[in-house]
């Protein structure tokens, strides 16, 4: 798609000259970051590179969505949102460090593996690849797979990660930043009874505890 048909394509979500002004901001901030160049010329440059930068790349910016109804840019959400979601992110990251933690040293092996499948109502790819990086990054749970119709396949590692999953705040903060749908369902819970080996070593470490 060239550049002059998205400015005006009725099916891109959000105005594309605000889409092209965002490009420009991110492109220049990262000129500064990496030049650390502050002098009038230096700046001339940077703004100059930054607009033929965005003019190039906002083809590339834009993302067909699931239905192929719409179209989305890849960073259209409010950055004071992404703030907000990055630091109850990263408290997660601490809190379910401190399950797999307690999980893995107790005398009596605590995990149980599961896999949770749910499906969200998301449209944006980029909500949909947010959602299933934010799982994957955090300790205990895993994204095994995304169905293009937004069925997820999620491996956990312990009870508490597999009810995060469960009870949804994740879906629903990352819809919420992308302003979709924050419905969604679960469709199932398979529990980690294929699993032999870990049986065994579960077995073995609870008989070890009791001749204790």
């Amino acid at each position: 798609m060239k550049v002059r048909e998205i400015f005006k394509d009725k099916s891109i979500v959000g105005s594309p000259v605000l889409h092209f002004v965002k490009l420009v901001v991110i492109m220049m901030v990262m000129w500064l970051l990496l030049s650390g160049k502050f002098e009038a010329k230096f700046l001339i440059y940077g703004i100059g590179t930054a607009l033929i930068g965005a003019y190039i790349c906002l083809p590339l910016m834009i993302l067909d969505g699931v239905s192929g109804e719409k179209k989305y840019f890849a960073f259209n959400f409010n950055p004071v949102k992404l703030l907000g979601y990055l630091i109850w992110l990263a408290w997660q990251l601490i809190l379910a460090n401190i399950e797999v933690a307690k999980a893995v040293v107790s005398p009596v092996l605590q995990i149980g593996p599961q896999v949770v499948k749910f499906r969200v109502n998301m449209d944006n790819p980029m909500a949909l690849t947010m959602l299933a990086n934010s799982i994957t990054l955090t300790p205990g749970t895993v994204t095994m797979n995304v169905t293009d119709d937004g069925i997820y396949e999620v491996h956990a590692l312990t009870d508490g990660t597999a009810n995060g999953i469960i009870a949804g705040d994740m879906q629903v903060k990352v819809a919420k930043l992308f302003n979709e749908d924050t419905n969604f369902e679960i469709l199932e819970v398979v529990p980690e009874g294929a699993n032999d080996v870990f049986n065994e070593m579960k077995k073995d470490a609870e008989e070890k505890e009791e001749v204790r």
